[in-house]
Parts: structure tokens; C-alpha cells; sequence
């Protein structure tokens, strides 16, 4: 008997050491609201890889923009004045104008919010099929909303985000190469946050575009 738990022992150490190399780890199980700090090539090994599926997606399964602390902006607008270069001018009912952004995605700077989309970084397709298909019409509200992590929500050029539409990484990256560093370990920390899936072409490309990055931590307040 000692001689099989002992055996079982040593296999079990042996496997450890012959895992296939990119092979994902188990996923960790997270509660919501628990805060975890990681190197981003870990918390990619985490996410679990799977098949996607778009069966009965709407757009409208995700309401947005909601004024969730019913201070007169929506989350469009909360998001434009949190990230404006130079403040925007704020208006009855919260209309904005003036201002300048910044839109990573292509390297321009923006005046005025007119040529801005707010686009959700993990685009909403995306998280449909990567897991939120399964959740309640309010976890589906929250994640549209999302303004518990800087991100999930990013003021970007209206041109940049319809042609990115609802691509991942695997078929769609900045056209402003020096950000697609940050565009990886961002895709992977919000990924994280609601514990969505990865398709495979998806993994590839995110551990190919992170080989080549900084393997820097990311620390994400989980919230599914």
C-alpha cells in the first residue's frame, strides 16, 4: 500500500514536469469581488479554452448606457470625462462638448466627443460567446457597463472601433503597433475579471503577442 501511494506520488510529479508547453492550467475558481495579482503569461495560462458560440446573440441582450449612480451621465459620458485630455465643457443633461481624447487604438488625438465610440474592450459578441450567454439580464447590464476597471470601457476614434467590430486578438489587433502590448494584457485582465473563455485561434495569438511582451503583473478585481 505505501509502495502505491508512493508510486502515485512520483507519477504525479513526473506529469508536472511534462506538460506540453503553452498547455493551459486548470482554471482557478474565483469568487466575485476577490483581487488577484499575477504575471499576465499566468493569468492567460488560467483562462480556460474553449469553443465559442454566437447561437442567439443580440445586441440588445446587453443594456448600455445605463446612469447607474443617477448623477445625470450615462456610462458614455462618465467615460469620455474620465479619460479627456483636456476636460470637456459639461452641459445641461450632461451633453459634453470641447475637449480632446486620445485614442490609442491608431494614435490620434480627437477634439470634441463627436468622432469618439466608447468601445468595450472585450466587445460584447465576444463575451457572449466566451461565457455571458449564461448570465442574468443584470450580469449582462453590468459587464456593458463596467466601470469597476479603467479596461473595459475606452474612448477610442469612431473609425478604429467599427473596424475592429467584434474581433478578437486573433483576427483584429490596434493599427498603432506600439499599443498592442497593452491591448493583449488588458484583453487578458478583462477577460479575467469575468471569467470569460478563449477560443483556440484566440490563445495562440494572444501567448504569440505576449511572447513578445513584458510579462508584467496584472492585478484585476474579479466580478463573475
Amino acid at each position: 500500500m505505501r509502495f502505491a501511494r508512493t508510486a502515485t506520488a512520483v507519477a504525479a510529479v513526473l506529469a508536472a514536469f511534462f506538460i506540453p508547453p503553452g498547455a493551459h492550467a486548470a482554471p482557478a475558481a474565483r469568487a466575485p469581488g476577490e483581487t488577484v495579482t499575477l504575471p499576465v503569461q499566468d493569468a492567460l495560462a488560467q483562462l480556460p479554452v474553449r469553443i465559442e458560440d454566437r447561437t442567439g446573440y443580440e445586441r440588445t441582450a446587453f443594456r448600455h448606457w445605463v446612469d447607474a449612480d443617477r448623477d445625470g451621465c450615462n456610462t458614455r459620458a462618465e467615460v469620455l470625462k474620465a479619460e479627456a485630455v483636456t476636460a470637456p465643457e459639461q452641459g445641461a443633461s450632461c451633453r459634453l462638448s470641447g475637449g480632446e481624447w486620445y485614442s490609442a487604438y491608431d494614435d490620434r488625438y480627437l477634439q470634441g466627443p463627436s468622432g469618439l465610440d466608447i468601445d468595450h474592450l472585450v466587445p460584447l459578441a465576444e463575451a457572449w460567446d466566451s461565457g455571458a450567454s449564461a448570465w442574468s439580464a443584470a450580469e449582462r447590464e453590468a459587464y456593458a457597463n463596467d466601470l469597476g476597471d479603467d479596461r473595459a470601457l475606452i474612448a477610442v476614434s469612431a473609425a478604429s472601433n467599427r473596424s475592429k467590430a467584434d474581433q478578437d486578438p486573433s483576427t483584429w489587433l490596434p493599427p498603432a503597433t506600439g499599443y498592442r502590448c497593452q491591448y493583449a494584457t488588458d484583453w487578458v485582465a478583462d477577460k479575467t475579471r469575468w471569467a470569460l473563455s478563449i477560443d483556440p485561434a484566440e490563445a495562440d495569438a494572444l501567448s504569440d503577442l505576449l511572447d513578445a511582451c513584458p510579462d508584467v503583473p496584472i492585478t484585476v478585481t474579479t466580478a463573475h
